[in-house]
């Protein structure tokens, strides 16, 4: 029987060691292409639709994370924000992170199964900030944007917007009125 060479194969493949989850805050690491990563995000082959169905099918949300290198709030996210088992644990935990280089030249399948390079899909997304989470969701049967978090919030307000995702509220309320009725008594 034939089967399909997918990033799921591989992973599930090459034993459950690869799978075994990271102590909360030891995931952070710098990559020879000077962009921090955690190790918990997606080993991917940078086809998005793959990527997506891929964290469907294990019941998380998927998020696109675009860095650069020599990027300060990119560092901060990752050797703070992520440091914080709070919140590592809530995104490792909730969604699928493919994470992205807004000038790489990596070719990557977007949704609509055109092949770009990162640089270039940055553009298509009109992504020009680092570190943005671009989050994708189905409507109408089709993966969309359904929030986007450009730069840094408090931590606090930074973890919400991966509650108010993982929630789907979206599709309801913008995100600062979901925010704010979450802190109401």
């Amino acid at each position: 029987m034939e089967r399909c060479l997918t990033r799921r194969s591989l992973t599930l493949g090459a034993g459950a060691l690869l799978l075994a989850p990271t102590p909360a805050g030891a995931a952070t690491r710098l990559g020879d292409d000077g962009l921090y990563v955690q190790d918990w995000y997606v080993e991917s082959f940078l086809d998005l639709p793959e990527d997506f169905a891929a964290a469907k099918a294990d019941g998380k949300g998927f998020a696109l994370q675009w860095s650069q290198r020599g990027c300060p709030l990119c560092k901060r996210l990752h050797t703070e924000y992520f440091a914080d088992p709070a919140i590592e644990t809530y995104v490792r935990d909730h969604f699928s992170v493919v994470h992205l280089d807004i000038f790489g030249a990596r070719e990557v399948t977007g949704f609509d199964g055109a092949a770009l390079s990162e640089k270039a899909l940055a553009g298509h997304y009109a992504v020009r900030a680092t570190p943005t989470f671009q989050f994708f969701g189905l409507r109408e049967g089709k993966v969309v944007e359904v929030a986007r978090l450009p730069g840094l919030l408090p931590k606090p307000e930074f973890l919400g917007m991966f509650r108010y995702v993982e929630a789907g509220a979206y599709d309801s309320t913008g995100f600062e009125a979901w925010l704010a009725a979450q802190k109401a008594p």
